[in-house]
């Protein structure tokens, strides 16, 4: 099977950078959640106060189960954040809380990169599905078609992963300047806020990582087989 052969090389450096960044995540966000904020806002409180401030009265926010699994949903205009964001007052929590409210002014404002993201799903979560059967089913009975036609659609896939580090920046760049402007968190506050949201950064920089790293192997394998 080619899934073992010397191709996989080309992943290595991606695989190591993805697995660096959940570490770098993780240890991160641990560290500064100790740190409670001095204002004491919760991050549910902190989504709140900004979405408010942006207008977006009627995005509720609401509770979601998991570790980081905090995100805004475009689809449903529904900010949904974990327990230890939700309720937490630390540092990270609220680092955590205004990134994603940084989506949702996004979306408000149709923010290119979000459009253009958001957009493209359907596609990318087909591509991502269907790419490699239809790239070993090419293989299995020689239909170069289905070959191409796979690596067209993981093309897709490296597409939303690229389109969506813009995206990911640029709400955190948001959510560091409204939470100094509106004094929410303070210097040193501020700067454990930006490590958090620079790690986080980091994973969406090893994604689009390993989908390029993805790409080049189906497209040496497709070659390495004619």
């Amino acid at each position: 099977m080619f899934y073992f052969d010397r191709s996989f090389i080309i992943l290595i450096p991606a695989l190591l950078v993805a697995a660096y960044a959940q570490y770098k995540v993780s240890s991160t966000f641990n560290n500064y959640s100790r740190y409670t904020s001095r204002n004491g806002y919760t991050g549910s409180q902190v989504a709140r106060m900004l979405l408010d401030a942006s207008g977006l009265y009627d995005v509720p926010v609401e509770l979601i189960p998991g570790k980081l699994s905090d995100h805004y949903d475009p689809g449903a205009r529904v900010m949904r954040l974990s327990q230890e964001v939700y309720y937490g007052n630390s540092v990270a929590s609220i680092g955590v809380a205004a990134h994603e409210t940084g989506h949702a002014i996004q979306h408000k404002e149709r923010y290119f990169p979000l459009v253009l993201r958001n957009s493209i799903v359907p596609i990318a979560n087909f591509g991502s599905n269907a790419s490699w059967i239809l790239f070993i089913l090419g293989f299995m009975f020689g239909i170069r078609g289905l070959v191409s036609l796979g690596i067209i659609l993981f093309t897709g896939v490296v597409v939303f992963q690229l389109v969506t580090l813009p995206v990911e920046l640029n709400a955190s760049s948001r959510a560091l300047k409204i939470l100094e402007r509106r004094s929410i968190l303070y210097g040193d506050e501020l700067e454990g806020a930006r490590k958090v949201l620079g790690a986080a950064a980091m994973t969406y920089v090893a994604a689009a990582l390993t989908a390029i790293a993805n790409l080049l192997r189906l497209i040496y394998i497709s070659r390495d087989r004619d």
